[in-house]
């Protein structure tokens, strides 16, 4: 068999965002906002292992719902994404990933079993095979992850975290103290409840803390999705919107670009759309360059285009003789 080259060409490429907070810090909404701007007018997919709780967020987002039950077994997830996949979103939301981990049925508990089948109680065998009994639910994990590279569509993992300690002792007194758990994946102890390296499998993975609900701090960012995800900034709808151009075969947005605008809040935008409900043309190019001079440093492309129709729609009433 000849093995054979072909130019190198990005396109159609799914992309694995993983998205790791706590309670409060705006993971599951940002997850939705950036499900929404890759998917556009499209409905995305959530894949709700909370109870329902993803529903809360139904008459903000436009998405088609789907609970996963326990067992929640590396297979049962892979299927669940794959159905999603292959009924055509754009976009699929998971929340959350980490029951395929620390839930019901999940790799913690796969291991358990294992070790039970093991070494039943037997508690010498046990501490003996409990290494062994690692090899299974592991591998039922790699091959969960092997599936979801196959996704075409953009995945959004959705994880949980904890506050982590850890007991050390100060080089300077001598005394053993308490300290937030260090960690590659965590930040100030908070730690992404999932398998340690998956955050790393993913294409981008960022984690979200209470006191900056939505605004990503890394775990793995590479330099060509960087202005993709401003860090200092929320997640926004517009992150969504770049991610889907970069990922059909666009360029990635320069440093400095648009990419690196805060876009405006739904009711900001809302209030600037209003400030060119004007009557006379005069008054309404005011109006433009004013909102002009606040998008140019906040607000997002998209902002930019639908505030620009808005004008070009009232100039065209001015011409046909609607406003004076």
């Amino acid at each position: 068999m000849t093995f054979q080259f072909k130019p190198g060409i990005r396109e159609s490429a799914g992309l694995l965002i993983g998205l790791a907070g706590g309670t409060g810090s705006g993971k599951t909404f940002s997850a939705m906002r950036l499900a929404a701007g890759i998917a556009g007018k499209d409905p995305f997919a959530v894949i709700d292992t909370e109870a329902g709780r993803a529903l809360h967020y139904a008459d903000q987002f436009k998405f088609d719902h789907g609970d996963l039950h326990p067992s929640f077994t590396p297979e049962a997830y892979a299927s669940a994404i794959l159905a999603a996949d292959k009924a055509g979103y754009k976009a699929i939301v998971v929340d959350s990933a980490t029951h395929e981990w620390a839930g019901e049925g999940g790799v913690l508990e796969m291991q358990e079993a294992e070790l039970d089948r093991m070494a039943g109680d037997n508690w010498q065998k046990r501490e003996a095979c409990r290494m062994a009994a690692w090899i299974k639910p592991k591998m039922q994990h790699k091959k969960m992850v092997q599936r979801l590279l196959q996704v075409r569509a953009h995945l959004i993992l959705c994880f949980r975290a904890e506050e982590k300690v850890e007991m050390v002792r100060d080089e300077k007194t001598g005394k053993t103290i308490i300290v937030p758990k260090k960690s590659t994946t965590g930040l100030d102890g908070w730690m992404p409840v999932c398998e340690k390296n998956l955050p790393y499998e993913l294409t981008v993975s960022f984690l979200l803390t209470a006191d900056a609900p939505g605004m990503p701090k890394p775990i793995k960012l590479q330099e060509q999705h960087r202005a993709m995800f401003p860090l200092g900034k929320p997640i926004t709808e517009e992150s969504g919107r770049l991610v889907a151009a970069w990922a059909a075969g666009g360029k990635a947005p320069a440093k400095g670009s648009k990419a690196d605008w805060t876009p405006l809040s739904d009711e900001e935008f809302a209030a600037l759309m209003a400030t060119l409900d004007v009557k006379t043309r005069p008054a309404l190019v005011a109006a433009y360059n004013a909102g002009v001079a606040v998008l140019k440093d906040r607000g997002g492309e998209s902002q930019f285009a639908a505030f620009k129709a808005e004008r070009d729609g009232l100039l065209k009433e001015i011409e046909g003789g609607t406003l004076k």
